[in-house]
């Protein structure tokens, strides 16, 4: 019997990368190419916090793989860095004024205490405690984090150290979540830099009560100081928000546009060093993907991904170059995985209607109508022993699904008949329905034929 184990060939054989990671959108390298003045416009805000001085409230504008998120945390490791250089500077020219202090005296018995005893320690952990508690960063995804109590409390527990104290996720009043937040920044003291990044996901979620109290925090704290940076790529975000909120969220504004193919030449250049093994890669293959991605509306991360996934294929077939085959291949994968998510996270209503269009595309119906569409939703209702929704409100969802390229739809004019919409799906109808039939919910009606109807045209 052998004592191998599966992946003893695979862990051991020969790879492109050096380092994966690097590739990840999550990866903060120490330069971001192209964005060298949203990254000095930044730090000339938040330097005030270094002075133990309120910086403004700034909001962040641009579209997804613009560089958003990375500089902001960029800027966030290097204020911590500068904060904790400052404190040690401050901490050890106060050490010298005390040493001085016991050099120049003739006292033996304060010399004996010198000697035999760490000063710095009995003297300087409580001052350099403070000192160090000047600036802190705290960084919230509001995709995850998208409830007013659930904010608070990551906040809150950020700043306590002591896991004891910490709150919990759910059971107290949100009133009380707020004053022990408050509490606790004014006992950490200092500068507190709360990052809300993708904040239009949170109030879509919980309104922008949130934001009315956040932005006026310091009104509440006594020693202690805060502010916020919400970042998103919804340009029209704040049209929705109360104009109280908006004046006092956007004392700055700062906007990322899109990349272009040469910069993302540069940032996949930059990656790539770190990356990959020497000559791992074709010379045509960084401006392939950075065409790509530009044609993405300048996306890096999209740019990243296509070029990680090109060396992940070519690795699992043994390759030791990645060439431009391996980048058409990558585009296609990336494809089918993106339109697998975004089907799997659909509410159930949304994958009835769609698995109603996919059926009737199936069964040959190449004129569908939003009227058809209803009807067969009814149907796999009935089926599903489930409350049917108005066709109103499935037209609402046919066209979240238009938006999301799932389906495409058109208006077509009848003259005096009046106008009505055909739909028709814009993915692979085989693949949709192997994705549909693995959840729970469709599995048993996945095969269902839609009653024959006849169109208007």
């Amino acid at each position: 019997m052998s004592n191998s184990n599966v992946f003893d060939d695979i862990l051991y054989s020969k790879s492109v990368f050096n380092n994966r990671e690097v590739l990840r959108f999550t990866y903060i390298p120490h330069q971001l190419p192209h964005r060298e003045l949203q990254i000095n416009q930044l730090a000339a805000i938040l330097v005030a916090a270094l002075k133990n001085e309120t910086p403004s409230n700034v909001f962040i504008y641009g579209k997804t793989g613009t560089g958003k998120t990375a500089v902001v945390r960029l800027i966030g490791k290097e204020l911590e860095k500068k904060a904790k250089e400052l404190s040690k500077k401050f901490l050890d020219r106060s050490l010298e004024i005390t040493i001085e202090q016991f050099e120049n005296g003739h006292n033996k018995l304060w010399r004996n205490i010198y000697n035999n005893f760490d000063f710095s320690e009995i003297y300087g952990q409580d001052l350099k405690n403070e000192l160090t508690k000047s600036v802190n960063y705290i960084y919230i995804n509001c995709q995850h984090v998208d409830t007013q109590y659930r904010v608070l409390t990551h906040i809150a527990n950020a700043i306590i150290s002591d896991w004891d104290d910490r709150l919990p996720l759910t059971g107290l009043p949100t009133d009380e979540v707020y004053n022990r937040l408050l509490a606790s920044i004014d006992e950490f003291g200092g500068v507190t830099t709360i990052i809300l990044d993708e904040i239009d996901k949170l109030v879509e979620k919980s309104g922008d009560d949130i934001l009315y109290n956040l932005t006026r925090i310091n009104n509440d704290l006594k020693n202690a100081k805060a502010n916020i940076i919400g970042i998103t790529n919804n340009l029209k975000f704040t049209d929705f928000l109360d104009a109280r909120v908006k004046s006092t969220l956007g004392e700055e504004e700062l906007i990322f546009s899109p990349y272009n193919a040469a910069q993302l030449q540069d940032i996949l250049n930059q990656r790539a060093e770190e990356a990959f093994n020497l000559d791992a890669l074709d010379p045509t293959v960084i401006p392939l993907c950075s065409a790509l991605a530009a044609q993405e509306h300048g996306d890096a991360r999209r740019a990243l991904d296509l070029l990680r996934v090109s060396a992940e294929l070519a690795d699992r077939e043994g390759a030791n170059r990645v060439v431009e085959r391996y980048v058409r291949k990558a585009v296609m994968k990336i494809e089918q995985d993106t339109v697998a998510e975004v089907i799997d996270t659909l509410p159930p209503q949304s994958k009835l209607v769609l698995l109603g269009i996919l059926l009737n595309e199936e069964a040959g119906s190449n004129k569908l109508t939003t009227g058809m569409v209803f009807d067969t939703y009814k149907e796999l209702c009935k089926n599903l022993k489930m409350d049917s929704l108005t066709q109103r409100r499935i037209t609402d969802l046919i066209s979240e699904l238009d938006m999301l390229g799932i389906i495409g739809t058109r208006v077509v004019s009848f003259g005096r008949g009046g106008r009505t919409r055909l739909i028709q799906m814009c993915i692979p109808v085989h693949s949709t329905k192997k994705l549909l039939g693995k959840t729970d919910l469709l599995k048993d009606i996945i095969n269902f034929k839609p009653p024959v109807q006849s169109t208007l045209l």
